[in-house]
């Protein structure tokens, strides 16, 4: 894996799409600050385990939303909140007090 400014990307787009299929992954940086991560999903990577592992754990780690992962996975939202399920990754996050809260209405 390597590091590119957005303003080389900009002078020279083609050179991530070459680097991608040659199988070199790279991180885009602004001002020194990662922006976005290319990943080469050609020959010899089997693209779909990829994409629903990097959904799981970006939805994980709460920087994408449910909807989104499963747009990323290729999957329905039905089906994403299976397979989160099926990885003991919990769908349904409360804050702290929320539950309280939200049980109180309940039974109001």
């Amino acid at each position: 894996m390597h590091t590119i400014t957005a303003d080389d990307l900009n002078r020279q787009p083609q050179q991530l799409i070459d680097d991608a299929q040659r199988g070199d992954s790279a991180i885009v940086t602004v001002a020194g600050e990662p922006v976005l991560l290319a990943l080469p999903l050609g020959k010899g990577l089997d693209s779909q385990p990829v994409l629903m592992e990097l959904a799981a754990t970006l939805f994980d780690r709460e920087q994408i939303s449910l909807g989104l992962a499963a747009r990323i996975a290729g999957l329905s939202y039905s089906e994403m909140v299976d397979e989160l399920g099926r990885r003991d990754i919990s769908v349904i996050r409360l804050a702290p007090g929320e539950l309280e809260r939200e049980l109180a209405a309940f039974g109001n």
